[in-house]
């Protein structure tokens, strides 16, 4: 890892995507922070527009900076969908500045736009991995999670209220059922008692009583 000067208001460290740079104390709006530099490379000699790696940086139809080397520190800036810098480039100096686009506190990590082409090669085919996209897909992740537990709860609602519902009516069942039970038990009762009577009367003294 490439030594940078105390004076630097930035250090390397570890990120969501790897390797990132931080801001080591505030950097307020507008700053310029660091250098993007390396190789220029001529699209015109087949050499060097032969030459592929992520770290390419086009200034123009014909030069393109190589910033592959250890010593280019702003290749360790990542990519932003809503980055606190931006690319300052000057095409006919052949120079490309990154320079603070809001107040970025220490702590902070560094970012600017890579652009749509360099966006659709390499971030989009495996996610992009930046801040406002990590918290685009919590947010996504919290939504999915309330409406399953929205779901699970309305199912719960409609399960307890449909057992409810049962038990009412297994309840009311009973009751019917239990009505019915005792009037047939009751004329059962007294038809019986009715019989035991004429019976009784018909030969208490061994004569029909219909007789005398």
């Amino acid at each position: 890892m490439p030594a940078i000067s105390p004076n630097k208001p930035y250090r390397i460290a570890r990120s969501r995507t790897g390797l990132g740079l931080f801001a080591t104390r505030a950097i307020r709006k507008g700053t310029k922070i660091i250098r993007y530099f390396g190789p220029l490379l001529d699209s015109r000699k087949e050499k060097d527009d032969a030459i592929e790696n992520k770290y390419l940086f086009e200034l123009s139809n014909r030069w393109t900076i190589d910033g592959s080397v250890r010593e280019n520190i702003a290749r360790y800036i990542n990519h932003g969908c809503k980055p606190n810098a931006e690319s300052d480039v000057k095409p006919r100096k052949r120079k490309v500045f990154i320079r603070a686009i809001k107040n970025i506190e220490p702590g902070d990590e560094i970012s600017y736009d890579y652009g749509t082409d360099y966006f659709k090669a390499y971030l989009k085919p495996i996610g992009c991995k930046c801040d406002a996209c990590e918290k685009k897909r919590r947010k996504k992740r919290a939504e999915a999670r309330a409406e399953r537990l929205r779901l699970r709860e309305k199912s719960e609602r409609k399960a307890r209220r449909l057992a409810e519902k049962l038990a009412k009516d297994h309840a009311k069942a009973n009751v019917k059922l239990n009505g019915k039970s005792k009037r047939a038990n009751g004329s059962h009762t007294n038809g019986s008692r009715a019989n035991a009577r004429h019976v009784n009367g018909k030969f208490s003294n061994g004569h029909d009583p219909a007789a005398v």
